[in-house]
């Protein structure tokens, strides 16, 4: 695996361990070892806040094998842009995507300086694929689709995964926009996963608000939810696939016993 950015941790600024970060708080979650007293703290304070949270992380965790197995398997989709990895744990989407189809190529994006270092050393790949690591802003779309282009084919489908990471767009019109031309960059056959927290108290959302509200006095980045129908409007011009837009708990599930969760997902096409 190579970075293709070729700007390193200490270039974008030293790691911060004084302040809690969102990639870190969600692999303590998740069970993970990477993070620290910090993270710790403000995710055990948000989990009495919002007992949710824990279940929201694995659930979310969960879509994205799911979502991942079903491109490679039902849709042959053998080329994935992950925005917004996060740190490497289990089953990252290259490991589940090589697992079936060794041929696959994966770009991993994001732009912590912990994510950085450990994407060095664990998100590596079979011979016959690819997996690179491109350190990188959501809000600068058009240089993530220009270093990815080192790796991937675009004018072969590509599925652009976007888990949690458009709730740290603030800007509405800017999320959608970043959307776009991401979209807009890849052919005819790919795909967009997203998942995204939501304020709908059909899906007990609620808890969300003040829990974000403590999130962003205390941790970074800052974070928000959406109603549903600013997270369908992610999908404009696409066509949502089946089960169509609901609690990432309810996407094409194994166990139809899970109850919903305040965070979309879905998968859609670009026709």
């Amino acid at each position: 695996m190579s970075e293709q950015g070729g700007t390193s941790a200490e270039g974008r600024g030293r790691l911060d361990t004084s302040v809690a970060h969102n990639a870190r708080v969600w692999n303590y979650w998740i069970g993970g070892k990477d993070n620290y007293v910090v993270d710790q703290g403000v995710g055990d304070h948000i989990d009495a806040m919002f007992p949710l949270i824990r279940s929201v992380a694995r659930a979310d965790r969960a879509f994205l094998g799911r979502a991942v197995r079903f491109l490679v398997t039902e849709r042959g989709v053998r080329q994935f842009l992950d925005i917004g990895t996060g740190l490497p744990t289990v089953d990252n989407t290259h490991e589940i995507a090589q697992r079936i189809a060794p041929e696959s190529r994966i770009v991993y994006v994001d732009n912590d300086p912990i994510v950085l270092a450990h994407a060095r050393t664990l998100l590596t790949g079979t011979r016959e694929g690819a997996t690179d690591y491109i350190d990188a802003d959501v809000h600068d779309p058009d240089a993530i689709v220009a270093r990815a282009a080192q790796t991937l084919d675009f004018e072969r489908p590509v599925a652009v995964m976007m888990l949690g990471i458009l709730n740290f767009v603030l800007d509405t019109a800017k999320a959608r926009d970043i959307v776009r031309r991401v979209m807009a960059a890849v052919p005819s056959g790919s795909f967009l996963v997203l998942t995204h927290p939501t304020t709908d108290s059909e899906l007990g959302g609620e808890g969300n608000i003040e829990a974000m509200k403590f999130w962003n006095e205390n941790a970074t980045p800052p974070i928000t939810a959406r109603p549903r129908e600013e997270v369908a409007a992610f999908f404009e011009g696409l066509d949502l696939l089946d089960p169509g837009l609901v609690s990432c708990a309810h996407w094409r599930p194994e166990d139809d016993s899970a109850g919903a969760l305040p965070q979309f997902g879905a998968v859609a096409l670009k026709p």
